[in-house]
């Protein structure tokens, strides 16, 4: 739900890829379950969340893993404190430096504000709202 959040709303990026590539990998796929995840995510389907929520990814990463278990998978971030794996841009140098983390050189910078983001999205999605022909 988190990923296909920011994969639309954030990046805007069409759910049909994000839809994809999860179906691809995904152990035990169904196509319905999948899609219909998908479409709810992105507010388009028929039982969809509102399009103006638009989930804040770090609020959700540190609501969801609070002990950091990404790093089991981010090897990156292996030594890096807890309460900065979702936001690793506002930890301390020195906390970085312990961590072995160089943002811009060994991990990532963040890809995208989410104020900005947010805002953008829900521009476009007024912009289209008023311009949409009811049936």
């Amino acid at each position: 739900m988190s990923a296909a959040s920011f994969l639309k709303k954030h990046l805007l990026i069409h759910y049909w890829y994000g839809e994809a590539h999860y179906m691809k990998y995904i152990t035990a796929g169904d196509w319905a379950h999948n899609n219909a995840g998908w479409q709810w995510s992105a507010g388009c389907g028929c039982d969809a969340q509102p399009y103006f929520r638009i989930f804040n990814p770090i609020t959700q990463g540190k609501k969801f893993d609070p002990k950091g278990e990404i790093r089991r998978w981010v090897v990156e971030l292996a030594h890096m404190p807890a309460p900065y794996i979702c936001c690793r841009w506002q930890a301390p140098d020195s906390v970085l430096r312990n961590a072995g983390v160089c943002l811009g050189e060994n991990y990532p910078l963040p890809v995208v504000n989410h104020p900005f983001a947010r805002n953008r999205f829900l521009q476009i999605a007024a912009e289209y709202l008023k311009h949409r022909i009811l049936i």
